[in-house]
């Protein structure tokens, strides 16, 4: 018997997911995550998981883990002391940026920190021009000096970043052997490897970024290996990156910025497995864990992938699944601000002290608090009664806000479920009618523990007819890591006007880039038989400044191809825009290549049907607040364990499960399918 482990650390509970490959055995469980050492509470999850199920270490056959410690390090600012070398005159470009502000309309707006200090930048005399030809020899002389400058201040680690890099690396190459022959001991981050493409403040701030989180990510890597080889586990953990993909934790330790998304984006890989099992193509992902929640769309199946993002205000080159986060989760504190308006988040009680409820000392009321006052949460415990919870706490700190405001306690818990699920809609309508999509068209996929209490507020809130709520939906993410292949990307950027290019050019920088591919599968002992690659290539008319991602065939580069990328461009274009630009020349920007390396996943068979009398899953009957029926109202309580594919749940109820919560308002039912997923419809 082999078992596969999947552990997602978030920022209330780290979720841990075992799965045996022969029988289709799946075992979950939730510890509370250990924000000062996150290693400590991932060991105990997974401590605590082999021993549930009764097996030695050494049966562990495959460990994947998501993350949010690189994301954590940077919001916190709990990154190293950082320098920079760049090409002289442009030391000031980390500061400058797009001279954009962050919000036009306001004026407080401030720009987030500098991640290395002026006096810790270094403009080093090199030129390399567009093209990639050398006009200025790199002044090898005053690079040795700032290296050593830089080891007198202290710093940890070292960004390299020379203008045009991408079209020529040697500069970086020679600054990164004079680096390890001066300073061996700082950790280093070259941009022709972190980011190859062009737009340099980008380019430079991932580099930035990337160097930055480069000891922290290494010292979390070392921890964890360390403990997981003590527990007995002789495999190789693998990491999450932020494009669904995994690698292995030496290559995260080298590159973290491309893990800032590693938690959230592995519930999107399982959503899309999901979405396969139902049947249902379009989907709205809804991850509401402890913290926030995190939304994607996912149009025929499939999540689109973007190559920049912003993290925390810091730009970031990296291929990312396109996931929009917010400030929602159980944790969010509710509070009123300086107008006397009743706001919800981003600030979190995390999973120490928590909400109210937790007994842990604090007394502002939570998303979870009101969901407990209003008994849509059991009022006594979570997690089937393992965790141990005081409502009475709850409704002393919800009544606070219900004082100031002159309403009722009910009246205020209910409200800042209003406006929480406001918010999350916010995020959905970014992510989708922004783009030209309506979210009508899509069923809502509800997880994370947070994510089936709310999903039947947040579709109603967006006209949305359908939710689905998985088998597992508070360990979603953790499930996702065992259904995800390795996986890495390769880019270039050379500008080519697509009416003036030949296929033989495109042709041989995909030959390039593949090769660069082959050695990742050697490297990686990726099998043939297991080996991917797909192409894209960034397109826009002359004169854009953004650029939209089109997939390319399979198979030769030829004429008809470059005819297959115009049609495909001026599709997305339409979709996206609401035009196209008839007679506009189009331009091709970035060339890209993903390599994954197709590995064994956790799989699911389908159950027979049963029925559709669900009486024997009820365990009883509570009191819950319900807008529908104007206050309190009987809600059936089911367990989630008990019901059988066809069963079919009646609102008003509760559906109970260890790792979350079902809420079926009056007037919605839920019907089991055969993958024991619930599809929840209005009557």
């Amino acid at each position: 018997m082999a078992w596969r482990v999947g552990v997602d650390s978030g920022g209330t509970f780290t979720d841990v997911c075992l799965f045996e490959d022969e029988t289709g055995e799946l075992m979950i469980w939730k510890v509370s995550s250990t924000p000062d050492d996150p290693s400590r509470g991932i060991t105990q999850g997974v401590a605590d998981g082999i021993e549930r199920v009764g097996i030695q270490a050494s049966e562990v056959s495959y460990v994947g883990h998501g993350t949010t410690v690189a994301t954590n390090a940077l919001i916190q600012g709990r990154g190293v002391k950082t320098g920079l070398l760049t090409t002289g005159g442009f030391r000031d470009l980390l500061e400058i940026g797009r001279q954009k502000r962050p919000d036009l309309y306001d004026l407080q707006a401030e720009k987030p920190e500098l991640l290395v200090e002026r006096h810790l930048r270094f403009g080093i005399s090199e030129r390399v021009l567009a093209d990639g030809t050398v006009e200025t020899p790199l002044d090898e002389v005053s690079l040795r000096d700032a290296v050593r400058a830089l080891k007198a201040a202290g710093v940890k680690a070292v960004a390299i970043n020379f203008l045009y890099s991408f079209s020529h690396a040697e500069h970086e190459k020679i600054a990164a052997r004079i680096l390890e022959e001066e300073f061996p001991e700082a950790f280093h981050s070259l941009s022709h490897r972190i980011a190859p493409e062009f737009r340099e403040f980008e380019r430079l701030s991932t580099t930035v970024v990337n160097a930055y989180l480069g000891p922290v990510m290494q010292g979390y890597v070392k921890a964890l290996s360390g403990k997981l080889s003590d527990l007995g586990i002789a495999v190789a953990p693998q990491l999450t990156q932020s494009n669904g993909g995994v690698i292995s934790f030496d290559a995260a330790a080298e590159m973290p910025v491309r893990t800032v998304l590693s938690g959230p984006s592995t519930g999107v890989v399982a959503a899309q497995a999901v979405g396969r099992m139902t049947g249902i193509d379009n989907l709205i992902t809804f991850d509401m864990g402890g913290t926030s929640s995190d939304v994607a769309l996912l149009a025929d199946g499939h999540c689109r992938v973007v190559n920049e993002s912003v993290v925390h205000g810091y730009p970031i080159k990296a291929p990312m699944l396109d996931i929009h986060t917010v400030g929602a989760g159980g944790g969010s504190i509710a509070y009123i601000d300086s107008g006397n308006h009743l706001k919800v988040g981003p600030r979190s009680a995390g999973a120490n002290p928590g909400p109210a409820c937790y007994g842990l000392g604090n007394d502002e009321p939570t998303v979870t608090d009101a969901n407990v006052v209003l008994q849509t949460q059991h009022p006594e415990y979570l997690l089937n009664g393992r965790m141990k919870i005081d409502r009475s706490l709850s409704v002393k700190a919800v009544e606070k806000l219900a004082d100031r405001l002159g309403m009722g306690i009910l009246e205020t818990a209910n409200g800042i479920l209003d406006i929480v699920t406001a918010n999350m809609a916010k995020a959905i309508r970014v992510i989708s009618v922004q783009r030209g999509h309506d979210p009508r068209d899509y069923a809502l996929v509800a997880f994370g523990g947070a994510g089936p209490v709310h999903a039947v507020r947040l579709a109603r809130e967006l006209g949305m007819k359908r939710i689905v709520i998985p088998k597992t939906p508070g360990v979603l993410c953790a499930l996702g890591l065992l259904m995800t292949d390795l996986r890495t990307d390769f880019s270039a950027t050379v500008l080519h006007r697509l009416d003036d290019v030949q296929a033989s050019t495109i042709s041989s920088l995909y030959d390039a880039l593949s090769k660069q591919a082959e050695t990742w599968f050697e490297r990686e002992k990726i099998l043939i038989p297991a080996r991917v690659v797909n192409r894209t290539v960034d397109c826009r008319y002359a004169g854009q400044n953004y650029e939209i991602a089109v997939a390319l065939p399979d198979g030769p580069i030829t004429p008809e191809t470059l005819r297959l990328i115009n049609d495909r461009f001026e599709q997305a274009h339409r979709q996206l825009y609401g035009f196209i630009a008839e007679g506009e020349p189009v331009q091709l920007v970035t060339y890209r290549l993903a390599a994954s390396g197709r590995v064994e996943k956790a799989a699911f068979k389908p159950r027979p049907m049963e029925g559709e009398d669900s009486s024997s899953a009820i365990t009883g009957t509570r009191d819950v607040w319900m807008a529908e029926a104007g206050g309190f109202t009987s809600a059936t309580l089911y367990d989630r364990d008990l019901l059988k594919p066809a069963n079919i749940v009646v609102g008003p109820a509760i559906i109970d499960q260890m790792d979350s919560t079902t809420v079926l308002p009056l007037g919605y039912t839920a019907k089991v399918d055969a993958y024991l997923n619930l599809i929840v419809e209005e009557k």
